[in-house]
């Protein structure tokens, strides 16, 4: 007799409410559907929606002669192994932490499973994810979500993202330019030496950016939440995208706390439910989402996903991280480029563009922004750099 049980996604535990189930307690809570045939998981996992359109998910947690925190632990374990579970069921082939040896005793669906993958991350972008697992984590404990729901409310409304690339774009007839504020990158070390961040900013504004990228990163990108506060305080008109690797809900309230009126949601390492669950969030927030996708199958995902305002198509690998701006346009065939504009989906090439030619290939492929960084940060003059990219002055004074 098949039976659908329970398995974490990680809300609270006051959240969690108890049912009983023979001997053992299920837990349940939003995420994914899991059948069941016996007491473990098949090999094959059949995923499936609930009639209600929400998404649940199951796990057994055996509480019979465990402490509550070794209970803990292994409804934590458990809701990463199903985690990794959908995800690879998705396509996502970046782990969002390394694999783990299962608690001390385990019984459960898991047990007999063997986790996927080396101990080390598979690039540099499962390095980075794996970091932000940790570091997001001690941020939490230094500052709690609720802490920064209440400081939220009290920040000022968000400048509008999609308009100002969409004026840009009526102004100069050319994509908007989302200029990026980057010191260096895993890739290729130190970009700019002399980095202020704030005058780059305001470089890159008077040659006629319509919104500004600011990475946040610190440890392989030297950026920092702080350089995107100081643009925001300085005056800078632009709309702001925090240029982060968001893996939690709590790094967007963050960034609305220091001023981003966008965020960037990676479709190679979220999963479809984190990625509605994350523009739910943006929307109540203010924000807006660019939704990063590399791959044909990545962009089929999120053009199932309702309430996306911004596709990024990356013409970077960021798992081998060489860049062929023809992605760009393998990624907009006729069928995806007609439900992308009957969406009103506004979207955006990213990295590999450096001369007009470039700016030119994109825009015919069917985007209208892009997004560039190297390219113009090591100019010595950044809007002197727009100018040559774009092969005129596309500032507002022109």
């Amino acid at each position: 007799m098949e039976r659908v049980l329970s398995v974490a996604q990680p809300p609270s535990v006051s959240r969690v409410k108890p049912f009983h189930f023979t001997s053992q307690r299920v837990l349940f809570y939003p995420c994914i559907s899991i059948s069941m045939d016996h007491r473990h998981f098949n090999s094959s996992l059949r995923l499936r929606p609930h009639q209600s359109n929400s998404i649940h998910a199951a796990a057994t947690v055996p509480v019979s002669g465990e402490s509550v925190e070794h209970t803990l632990k292994i409804k934590e374990w458990e809701a990463g192994m199903l985690r990794e579970e959908i995800a690879v069921s998705q396509g996502i082939t970046i782990r969002r932490r390394p694999p783990t040896e299962p608690p001390s005793n385990y019984e459960g669906p898991f047990e007999f499973q063997i986790q996927n993958g080396p101990a080390a991350p598979c690039n540099v972008l499962e390095e980075i994810i794996w970091f932000k697992d940790v570091e997001v984590s001690q941020f939490k404990e230094k500052v709690s979500l609720d802490a920064l729901k209440q400081a939220v409310g009290n920040a000022p409304p968000t400048k509008d993202f999609p308009g100002a690339l969409r004026a840009a774009y009526q102004r100069t007839g050319f994509p908007g330019l989302i200029a990026e504020v980057k010191k260096a990158s895993p890739s290729r070390g130190i970009l700019r030496k002399d980095f202020n961040p704030v005058e780059i900013a305001k470089a890159y504004e008077r040659g006629g950016a319509a919104c500004l990228s600011v990475l946040t990163d610190e440890k392989f990108f030297q950026g920092s939440f702080e350089n995107l506060e100081a643009i925001r305080n300085a005056g800078v008109q632009c709309p702001l995208l925090c240029k982060e690797f968001v893996v939690d809900a709590w790094q967007i309230y963050y960034a609305r706390l220091k001023g981003a009126d966008a965020v960037l949601l990676i479709a190679g390492v979220l999963t479809d439910q984190d990625i509605k669950y994350m523009l739910k969030i943006c929307k109540e927030l203010g924000l807006a989402a660019l939704v990063e996708v590399h791959d044909e199958r990545e962009m089929d995902r999120m053009l199932e996903i309702e309430g996306i305002e911004l596709i990024g198509i990356n013409n970077r690998d960021l798992g081998t991280f060489a860049v062929d701006i023809s992605n760009t346009r393998k990624l907009l065939n006729e069928r995806r480029i007609d439900l992308l504009n009957r969406r009103d989906i506004i979207v955006v090439a990213e990295s590999g563009l450096f001369t007009p030619t470039d700016i030119s290939f994109v825009q015919e492929a069917g985007v209208k922004a892009v997004l560039v960084g190297e390219s113009l940060v090591k100019q010595t003059d950044p809007a002197e750099g727009i100018a040559n990219l774009f092969g005129k002055d596309i500032s507002i004074s022109a």
